[in-house]
């Protein structure tokens, strides 16, 4: 992946590698959005809550959806069609994905009560928020569209990308409508936890944001829009996609809190993972039975048994197997559907995440 600004210009800016200028373009969002946008006095304290909105919530994370944006169009562009204004709008698509993301993160974690995200309270747990953190995450959403507005307007791929996100959230809300109707709080029926059902939940909630969208961007972005190029790049990453969220509901379970930067409780909250479903598959009657009576409970003791029950059935080194053969998949997707595409748009993001720990 190239690291600076290749446009022979000799900014500050050019000697810093994307990461740093992914970081330093926050600010600047923030003070657009929150001073330069609506600028209306009645709207200022308004606007000073989505400051603190987006300050809380945006930064943290591994930021791999929001790099993703100027890491696939280095690949896709030749150095010289890299100017600064390319990559600087490549820059805010990427911070856009993070809103999004950040969007359904503030929402997902009021549905599921969850406590800690990325290393700190989860937004709607802080003191004074509660449920008035739901409208926070629409402020989020509508972040998103007044920046693509405000710097992607005059551009040809401009209704690409508006299409590109709706359609993106539209399918990731219907992934999180399945996820929550398969375990609804307090009704814990195993028979719903299919591996069919839950490969749609994951390919809807998490592969087509996640993988999908910060790829298609850079596309459109690169004047690539042919329905073709689009539809092979998406057979290979929600491949990924699938291997990114099983690998996220086994760390849920057997990564390191301190690592992960959260508290896994898939057990506790009747989710639909991996973990449970392949367990489902493999196991006798009996420990289907003690998982019946354990799963979705919040008692430590039945959280233990549920674990036990995993390491009995040597999920490990099931795991390890899947994250294996997943891996042998990909790499055939690449060489049948990137036949046009750089390799490298798709083994940048495969890096990032086989064999990770958080």
């Amino acid at each position: 992946m190239g690291d600076s600004i290749r446009n022979g210009t000799h900014s500050k800016k050019a000697l810093l590698a994307d990461p740093q200028l992914f970081e330093a373009q926050f600010e600047e969002l923030v003070t657009e959005l929150v001073e330069r946008d609506l600028t209306d006095p009645a709207l200022a304290d308004a606007l000073s809550r989505l400051r603190e909105v987006l300050v809380y919530n945006s930064p943290g994370g591994k930021r791999n959806r929001g790099l993703s944006v100027i890491g696939s169009l280095r690949e896709l562009l030749p150095p010289s069609q890299l100017t600064q204004e390319v990559v600087q709008r490549a820059l805010l698509v990427g911070w856009c994905i993070e809103l999004l993301q950040a969007f359904f993160l503030v929402a997902d974690d009021i549905m599921d009560a969850s406590v800690t995200r990325r290393g700190q309270p989860c937004w709607y747990k802080k003191d004074g928020i509660g449920l008035d953190a739901i409208n926070d995450s629409f402020l989020l959403e509508g972040s998103i569209y007044r920046l693509l507005r405000r710097h992607c307007r005059d551009q040809p791929y401009y209704v690409h990308l508006l299409e590109l996100f709706t359609e993106t959230s539209f399918q990731t809300e219907l992934g999180q409508a399945l996820d929550l109707m398969t375990a609804p709080p307090g009704q814990i029926d195993l028979n719903r936890f299919t591996m069919e059902r839950y490969k749609a939940i994951v390919k809807y909630k998490t592969a087509f944001y996640s993988f999908y969208l910060p790829v298609a961007a850079a596309m459109y972005i690169a004047g690539i829009k042919s329905e073709e190029e689009h539809n092979n790049a998406k057979h290979i990453l929600l491949e990924m996609g699938e291997f990114f969220q099983i690998q996220d509901d086994y760390l849920d379970c057997y990564g390191d809190p301190a690592v992960t930067g959260k508290i896994g409780t898939d057990i506790q909250d009747n989710k639909c993972s991996w973990l449970v479903v392949k367990a489902l598959e493999i196991m006798t009657p009996e420990q289907r039975a003690e998982l019946e009576a354990c799963y979705g409970r919040h008692d430590d003791a039945s959280v233990e048994k549920v674990k036990a029950l995993y390491n009995t059935l040597q999920m490990p080194t099931l795991y390890r197997r899947y994250e294996d053969e997943s891996y042998q998949r990909l790499q055939k997707l690449i060489a049948t559907h990137a036949q046009n595409l750089p390799h490298a748009v798709f083994l940048n993001f495969a890096n990032k995440i086989y064999k990770r720990n958080k």
